[in-house]
């Protein structure tokens, strides 16, 4: 792979826009044709994914995004989302309705994930042509007085041939290709902004989305959203548990320090998520689109990106939010190249072939290193037989066991396993919330629950995880 982008990123304009935990907005951009956004999508070859698509394109693989909902008419989207759901009371049935202050958001995120470009520019240079032609005279060959009943208008080309052509077998010649752009997306809408009196919470709207997800199909969640609070709700136990439990691989991102997010924040930081730093176009980790923390598995593209937004339009964006699609997709042409493979193995594919960076070893700022989408699909991985970004059932075992009963935490043995008797684990709580029903046991704690530059107050309770984490992670290096 080549990373070394410094020329191609000193030649387009870079704007900072759409970030995770980011106030930068979106701004207006020089006019530009669609082929022109597919020519700055540099991550397509530099990181493995056009050599990966000669083995899949993520058919078969259904990926659900949860964020500000998808514009399925868009171009570059059209067909792609199979199904969806509104969460937050702001948008329509199907999760199609882009909702919130940065409602173009989740089109952005699907679009690098999942766009089959589109051939749009092409058909309309063609028509344009035709119409030059027809405006022009030419001398005709009937008699005097007589007309051409066979001479009728060309029709305009339809939405499925605008979506037909190609590049590499792939997709359309322009607008934007995702890197798994075969896969189908699962649009569910939240809304993180300010909410009405009687609108659901963004605690509730999260482990209501992942939830259905999983129960949806969903082989891989992408969850381009964050806090600024290392903890959860016991809500999200619930869910998140559930998405473990049937074999879901949940991808989330890490963070922006733009927006002042310093450490990686839940859901990066719930044990089993793959969590996503940023980097910059040379390869290296970035500054303002990324963040750090010891959760955080593997660094891909975040600065500068391009993306489609609602109503047919294209933009340039940067920010984990759109590193984090980038490996969703990458977890998907892997389920699509190995059907049978469980969502832990995929995961460490992903990380076993990982281009080591920063510190040697696993470190806060790269994790496992930058992702090499062709090595992990089609690179010789041993098999291991646990999730290595950890289990959610076990942090729950250990932590929310003591909550809820009052008791202290067990003492934790090296690398982070409750000492005790292994042939005897304690069983996980009964009385876990299930999804959408909240029971904090700090009230009053309103951290911020932020997507895009949107800021919303979310009730998160206090738990463990930080130690947890660190023990964890300890073991591994």
């Amino acid at each position: 792979m080549n990373r070394l982008r410094a020329a191609t990123a000193a030649a387009a304009p870079v704007l900072l826009g759409a970030l995770l935990l980011g106030p930068l907005p979106l701004g207006a951009l020089p006019a530009a044709t669609a082929d022109e956004w597919r020519d700055q999508q540099y991550w397509l070859e530099d990181y493995g994914f056009r050599q990966a698509w000669e083995s899949t394109r993520g058919e078969g693989v259904t990926v659900a995004v949860i964020d500000t909902g998808i514009d399925a008419d868009h171009p570059d989207l059209t067909g792609q989302v199979v199904g969806g759901l509104d969460v937050s009371g702001a948008g329509n049935a199907s999760g199609t309705e882009p909702v919130g202050q940065m409602a173009e958001h989740g089109t952005l995120v699907a679009s690098v994930l999942a766009g089959h470009g589109n051939n749009e520019a092409a058909l309309r240079r063609a028509d344009e042509e035709r119409r030059s032609a027809k405006a022009t005279p030419v001398p005709s060959t009937l008699p005097s007085g007589a007309t051409d009943s066979t001479a009728t208008a060309e029709p305009s080309p339809s939405g499925s041939e605008a979506a037909a052509g190609g590049v590499d077998g792939v997709a359309g010649p322009d607008g934007i290709v995702g890197v798994a752009p075969q896969a189908e997306l699962l649009s569910v809408s939240v809304n993180l902004g300010a909410q009405g009196p009687d609108g659901p919470t963004a605690e509730d709207q999260i482990a209501r989305a992942v939830t259905w997800a999983v129960d949806h199909g969903a082989d891989v969640i992408n969850m381009s959203l964050g806090s600024t609070r290392q903890d959860w709700p016991e809500s999200w136990d619930r869910a998140f548990l559930h998405a473990e439990q049937n074999d879901v691989v949940v991808v989330a991102a890490a963070g922006n320090r733009a927006s002042g997010t310093l450490t990686a924040g839940a859901p990066a930081t719930i044990p089993g998520v793959l969590t996503v730093a940023g980097l910059n176009a040379d390869g290296t980790a970035s500054w303002d689109s990324s963040t750090e923390g010891i959760s955080i598995g593997v660094a891909a593209p975040a600065e500068p990106l391009v993306g489609a937004v609602p109503g047919g339009d294209w933009r340039q964006w940067a920010g984990t939010s759109g590193a984090a699609p980038l490996v969703a997709g990458l977890a998907a042409l892997i389920r699509s190249a190995h059907p049978e493979m469980p969502a832990h193995q995929v995961i460490h594919r992903i990380l076993a072939t990982a281009e080591d960076a920063g510190v040697p070893g696993v470190d806060p700022v790269y994790g496992h290193g930058i992702i090499d989408a062709a090595a992990a699909v089609g690179a010789e991985v041993g098999t291991v037989d646990r999730n290595p970004m950890d289990t959610l059932a076990d942090w729950i075992r250990v932590h929310r066991r003591a909550e809820s009963s009052g008791a202290p935490t067990p003492s934790a043995a090296p690398g982070g396993e409750a000492s005790g008797p292994a042939s005897s684990p304690d069983p996980l709580p009964t009385d876990l919330p299930q999804a959408g029903e909240a029971r904090d046991p700090a009230p009053g704690l309103q951290p911020a629950l932020v997507i895009g530059t949107g800021v919303v107050a979310a009730g998160l309770a206090a738990t463990a995880v930080v130690l947890y984490l660190r023990q964890r992670r300890t073991r591994r290096l």
